[in-house]
């Protein structure tokens, strides 16, 4: 996953996110900076009675947050969706000792992650 950081910086330098399902973000400045969030279409909840565990669908939970606005909180892409981000700057993803490195066609950056390591090519781009 990609660090707080590199997420700030991303939306600082205007890297565009329409939310879905899946998509994960952190509400900072908050005390849950440490709390990764993912957008869903529903909450489900395991519960354990007697007779075992039911699954439970439901809208909303009672300590949910009712709502926050988009630009309150840090997207954290996905793998993917950086890539997606690189578009026709991308050339290729490479495993090395230390991680993985992305090559464009403006250079290479290095991450302990793929995730990161697609951020910081990204950042390359926008910054």
């Amino acid at each position: 996953m990609i660090t707080l950081e590199q997420a700030k910086r991303l939306k600082k330098a205007g890297a565009l996110w329409v939310p879905g399902a899946g998509d994960r973000f952190v509400v900072p400045d908050r005390e849950m900076d440490d709390d990764v969030f993912v957008v869903s279409d529903m909450t489900v909840e395991v519960h354990d009675y007697p007779g075992g565990k039911v699954i439970g669908f439901n809208g909303t939970t009672e300590w949910a947050l009712d709502s926050i606005e988009q630009r309150e909180v840090i997207w954290l892409p996905r793998e993917e969706q950086l890539r997606t981000l690189l578009g026709g700057q991308f050339v290729s993803l490479e495993a090395t000792d230390g991680g993985y490195t992305v090559h464009t066609t403006g250079g290479t950056t290095t991450g302990p992650d793929a995730e990161q390591a697609y951020a910081d090519a990204v950042l390359e781009l926008l910054e």
